[in-house]
């Protein structure tokens, strides 16, 4: 599995500039909250993702007054090669990523190279918000583990874009929509298939990685909604045609699907607390680890970000435990209560490195 041996980060968020190694297990930060913990996470999920674990547009990650950001990582490779990784974004949006002095021709070619996984307190919107958010939580997961997938989702949206220029124009040729059209369902049921097997697969670990962390109270579950039912898109983009063309823009398909979290049978978003809502979205992103792992053959690599936010001790001890077992691999964690963390982790492992954090400086202990 790609373990992160170093990172060099530039002009990311907060954090002029740092130089840090890092333990291949368990990596612990903490320090007040603003103080960059959470842009550190996030700076080693953009050398993974190419982006941003957070829906920001790329300008607002430069640090104020720069013209440009960079991430470096070193990594020991899965293979016992050992690979340095770079990302420099331009204030121009230019996206540059490099691995070993090669160019990525392709963005696209690096996602699951470096797998990873975060879990942070913007997770909570995942059950708050729209179908988007959960969309896109959906398209990060199967993106790193089916290239298929990927590129079918691309290649999707790319039509999208022209289907909706189209519908906007009234004096547009109906035969170019139907081509259009024809094409689209090609690459909506490679996506459709995508998303029903991360459901099915995600539905069992989550019911048992959230009985691991509550004591089994409740039961939870996960349901993929696809907006076009059990009909074909050409069949439903027919149908609302006119609807289309009075909005201006395409009303059904995959990009409007959604997934249903519930426990006990109903929605999480209603019937749980906000410790049950935290501990359901933990249980997700574990079994969302759990079934990378299974796919690649290693562990990706895990970013806790403040997770133990509105969890009781006896689910966090229950939750690091899994962490330090059951073919976990190189892990950091946050944490704003310095000796919460300590405690709790010095408890289970000895194979561990502490940093402080204040005002974007990060300092080994």
């Amino acid at each position: 599995m790609p373990v992160l041996k170093r990172i060099v980060v530039q002009d990311y968020r907060n954090i002029a500039f740092q130089e840090l190694d890092f333990s291949p297990k368990i990596n612990c930060i903490s320090g007040n909250n603003g103080e960059g913990k959470t842009n550190l996470l996030d700076a080693i999920h953009y050398l993974s993702m190419t982006k941003s674990a957070f829906p920001v547009p790329d300008r607002f990650n430069r640090r104020w007054g720069t013209p440009a950001f960079v991430i470096a990582g070193t990594y020991a490779m899965e293979d016992g090669t050992v690979s340095r990784f770079s990302v420099k974004v331009s204030s121009e949006s230019e996206k540059k990523l490099v691995r070993d002095d090669k160019p990525y021709t392709r963005l696209a070619s690096h996602i699951g190279v470096l797998p990873v996984v975060m879990i942070s307190p913007s997770d909570g919107a995942l059950v708050t918000d729209s179908g988007d958010l959960r969309r896109r939580f959906s398209n990060a997961v199967l993106s790193q583990m089916d290239r298929e997938y990927l590129s079918a989702l691309q290649q999707y949206n790319r039509l999208l874009l022209q289907r909706n220029v189209l519908l906007k124009d009234r004096s547009s040729d109906l035969s170019l929509l139907e081509v259009i059209d024809g094409r689209m369902e090609v690459f909506a049921k490679v996506v459709q298939s995508g998303r029903k097997r991360l459901a099915e697969d995600l539905r069992p670990v989550i019911s048992n990685y959230y009985s691991m962390i509550s004591g089994g109270a409740e039961e939870v579950s996960l349901e993929y909604r696809p907006d076009l039912g059990e009909a074909s898109l050409t069949e439903v983009f027919r149908e609302s045609l006119e609807k289309d063309r009075a909005m201006g823009f395409t009303t059904s398909g995959v990009q409007r699907d959604d997934f249903a979290f519930t426990m006990d049978g109903y929605p999480v978003r209603q019937c749980g607390s906000q410790g049950q809502q935290k501990s359901f979205l933990v249980a997700l992103k574990f079994a969302q680890y759990e079934v990378m792992r299974k796919r690649y053959g290693f562990a990706p690599t895990l970013l806790l970000d403040d997770v133990f936010d509105k969890l009781d001790m006896k689910r966090v001890a229950n939750l690091i435990s899994m962490v330090a077992g059951n073919g976990f691999g190189q892990i950091f964690i946050t944490d704003s209560n310095k000796s919460r963390l300590r405690g709790v982790v010095d408890s289970i492992t000895d194979d561990r490195t502490y940093f402080n954090t204040a005002g974007g400086v990060f300092t080994k202990e």
